[in-house]
């Protein structure tokens, strides 16, 4: 019988997209993301913030645009299969980490150019403007018609 996960999450780069190369040559960028979520405490009535974080393993040339186009701080939107992983810290406590092999990474911030201001380039370029549809013919438009 076939199984299905699948996860969604957005969130913030915790830190700078890490590329390398498998001894294959398959390129594989790893990153985390903090999602955070704000539930209201039902004693005191104040909203408590807490904050998981994911790691993120992108394959293939996904990897390697993550790794050009994404920086610490960027949010995006990553959706991708869920594993949990149990390992033993540095303090000796037993953690679970939550891991996403990315099927889509999108960036959710506006995109500007990666020199913006550091020449001088001048104001940015303005957005395109949005043109109206053509006008509907009139029935008296339609009368010329040679068919």
């Amino acid at each position: 019988m076939a199984s299905f996960s699948k996860v969604m999450i957005i969130g913030n780069l915790g830190r700078d997209p890490e590329m390398r190369y498998t001894p294959n040559g398959r390129p594989v960028t790893e990153f985390s993301v903090a999602v955070n979520q704000s539930t209201k405490n039902q004693q005191t009535g104040e909203w408590v913030e807490a904050t998981d974080w994911f790691r993120v393993t992108v394959w293939g040339d996904r990897a390697e645009r993550t790794a050009e186009q994404l920086r610490k701080g960027n949010r995006v939107f990553v959706e991708g299969r869920f594993r949990t992983r149990e390992y033993d810290a540095r303090d000796g406590q037993k953690r679970v980490s939550l891991e996403i092999t990315a099927d889509s990474v999108v960036s959710l911030d506006r995109n500007e150019p990666a020199d913006a201001g550091a020449f001088g380039g001048g104001e940015p370029a303005a957005r395109p403007t949005r043109q109206a549809p053509p006008a509907r013919p009139s029935d008296d438009d339609l009368d010329d018609l040679p068919f």
